[in-house]
């Protein structure tokens, strides 16, 4: 189908399905982390050696190896043989890892096979959760108008959000209102991962009524050596550079006042458990509703006015913030500093997506985009926890400020250095 002839109503269908899978990749990604205090001791026993060795390995492997084997495997599948596909193999996978996380007995049930079989399930999360971005990014890019790119694409990092928003309201719900601390560890850990798996079919029923995008129909008569293959990848080193250089500094600071900030706020800042979690939850919606305001911006005045946006202001800013909420006493100051820092970030979540998208061509696009991606968060996003509690650790906290605003510093020099995508799109050669 022409993109000329997609009404309103399909590309809407096609926002929503093609950026549902980050909603429910990054529910899973979150319900884990969020209940692992409940769950641990069920598949992790302190007695038993092996079971805690599987339990390191399985997550260094998910954390650091699954993400940019799924950016590969995904993004060539989706380069090959189509976005939907592609697309809806993803969700599958997450599917059947939150189901048999959800369904998996116990260690004292079946033994050393319940954490291999947690394992198991966390592999094929990891894989789809590397896959995921790369295919996503591309198909919302190619379904838009040129006109509004920008607008359609951030709604990936909305959707990515709302995964997070919606297991620290599940979490919420289920220790206030509904269960006790020791039914959660019985047997109510396993919700989540029921809710994880339902979210997926949901995603999959609507992944599996979408249009292929006309970027991929009009290249199918290019030869299928071509097609998704590294070889044909290192053809655009410039390009591939470029997306690391451009996901470097905006992935750490994403993390650190997402993934980081609950712990941050509770072990430098000193806020009680539960005033960090509203702090988080109020401030991950503001955040989410900003994405499409700062994508249709780009759409407006292009794309890098916001790269550098992001760039300038992080790289001054970063550490008088972190440093002034390290050492606030009120909640709704911390509030309003990890707002500004939000902000801040939104230059690059909101366009990150279509700025990749818009620097391949069709036939390696969603290889380009989803691999040095994978790689880039696999080595900075990934290990920004660690190192900043590491340094924590040492007695040297700020370190890790100085460490973020280096990061950002190196973006800005790419972004400084890049042409700006929206004039030069290869989506306009499609």
């Amino acid at each position: 189908m022409n993109s000329s002839q997609i009404t309103t109503a399909q590309r809407i269908k096609a926002i929503v399905g093609g950026s549902i899978g980050n909603l429910v990749e990054w529910y899973d990604w979150y319900a884990y982390a969020a209940f692992a205090i409940y769950f641990s001791h069920s598949f992790f026993p302190d007695s038993d050696m092996t079971a805690q060795l599987l339990n390191t390995a399985g997550i260094f492997a998910v954390g650091f190896l699954m993400r940019p084997v799924g950016g590969w495997l995904f993004g060539s599948i989706a380069d090959r043989i189509g976005r939907k596909k592609a697309m809806t193999l993803s969700v599958l996978l997450m599917s059947f890892g939150s189901l048999l996380i959800a369904l998996t007995p116990t260690y004292k049930t079946i033994g050393v096979l319940a954490p291999l079989l947690l394992l198991v399930a966390r592999l094929l999360q990891g894989l789809s959760v590397g896959g995921e971005y790369g295919v996503s990014a591309t198909y919302l890019s190619e379904m838009a108008t040129s006109e509004r790119r920008g607008f359609y694409s951030s709604f990936q990092y909305v959707t990515l959000i709302g995964g997070q928003l919606i297991a620290l309201g599940i979490q919420l719900i289920l220790q206030k209102l509904l269960l006790t601390e020791a039914q959660l560890e019985d047997w109510g850990w396993r919700i989540p991962f029921v809710v994880g798996a339902l979210l997926s079919v949901i995603a999959l029923y609507l992944r599996a009524n979408l249009h292929e995008t006309e970027a991929f129909e009009n290249k199918k008569d290019v030869s299928e050596k071509k097609k998704g293959s590294i070889k044909e990848l290192l053809k655009h080193p410039k390009a591939l550079i470029t997306v690391v250089g451009l996901t470097l500094g905006g992935t750490l600071a994403f993390y650190t006042y997402t993934t980081y900030m609950q712990k941050f706020l509770v072990n430098t800042v000193h806020l009680t458990k539960e005033e960090s979690t509203l702090i988080s939850f109020i401030s991950l919606f503001i955040f989410a509703c900003l994405q499409p305001v700062f994508g249709a911006l780009s759409d407006k005045i292009g794309r890098r006015p916001l790269l550098l946006s992001f760039g300038i202001l992080g790289t001054i800013f970063t550490y008088p913030l972190l440093n002034a909420l390290s050492t606030t006493t009120s909640m709704w100051g911390a509030f309003f500093l990890i707002m500004s820092a939000l902000i801040i970030v939104s230059g690059y979540t909101s366009i990150n997506a279509v700025v990749k998208a818009e620097l391949f061509p069709s036939e390696v696009r969603a290889l380009g985009v989803g691999l040095p991606y994978a790689l880039t968060v696999a080595i900075f996003g990934g290990t920004a926890e660690y190192i900043a509690l590491w340094f924590k650790q040492e007695n040297v906290e700020h370190y890790f400020y100085w460490y973020i605003t280096a990061c950002i510093f190196f973006s800005f020099i790419v972004y400084a250095g890049m042409k700006d995508t929206k004039k030069t799109s290869t989506l306009d050669k499609d």
